[in-house]
């Protein structure tokens, strides 16, 4: 038993972070579902509270595989750094669709599915990826999906610019103008995702460039 804290543990973190890389996955699937149809926010609401809920148990369990591994297979700093953007990931497309709800939005901007949709991109592609951390051997598919992660963000980026242009064209009273910032602070979040998912990246391309 004690041995067996004394091996890497290659295996059991490369199956918490594609773990948590798949509710991340099922989180923006869940919150691309509520802006396409755009209805029984509570309820849709709550699944992505219930997925945030997960991805912090699936973070802690790392924390705990950590805490009791003398010998890990990469640095600890980028086993922390990683557990942490996957959660802040979900977490941001959790806060984005629960304050679709708390701020009562009539109807959210085009570009906030396309942001979502952006995310759950780079969420697929990370959950390709992380079974991959189990032999750093294969770097090279990795840096590529790695890459392709990077390439949806600058589509977020865009996106976020087309907003900020026009959101407050035709505001006219106070309460537009709240529903207005309101809205801004929702496609904030939107894009703080996709730059969660790009740290994962930057982060996942750290290790590979440490144990090349």
């Amino acid at each position: 038993m004690v041995f067996s804290r004394l091996l890497p543990q290659n295996t059991r973190f490369s199956a918490l972070f594609t773990s948590q890389a798949m509710n991340a996955v099922l989180t923006a699937e869940a919150l691309v579902d509520l802006l396409q149809t755009y209805s029984d926010l509570p309820t849709k609401v709550q699944r992505l509270r219930d997925l945030e809920h997960e991805g912090d148990r699936l973070s802690r369990e790392t924390l705990n595989v950590l805490a009791e591994s003398f010998i890990v297979p990469f640095d600890r700093e980028d086993i922390l750094e990683l557990n942490t953007h996957l959660d802040d990931l979900v977490d941001d497309l959790e806060e984005a669709g629960r304050k679709l709800l708390l701020f009562r939005v009539e109807q959210p901007v085009p570009q906030a599915l396309q942001i979502a949709q952006v995310a759950l991109g780079q969420a697929r592609l990370i959950a390709q990826a992380m079974p991959l951390m189990e032999k750093l051997s294969q770097g090279t598919e990795l840096a590529r999906l790695m890459t392709e992660v990077r390439a949806l963000e600058d589509d977020a980026d865009r996106l976020g610019d087309e907003v900020q242009v026009t959101l407050y064209d035709d505001v006219s009273d106070v309460r537009g103008m709240i529903d207005a910032m309101r809205m801004g602070e929702i496609v904030g979040l939107l894009e703080q995702a996709t730059d969660q998912a790009q740290r994962v990246a930057a982060t996942v391309e750290s290790i590979l460039l440490k144990n090349a």
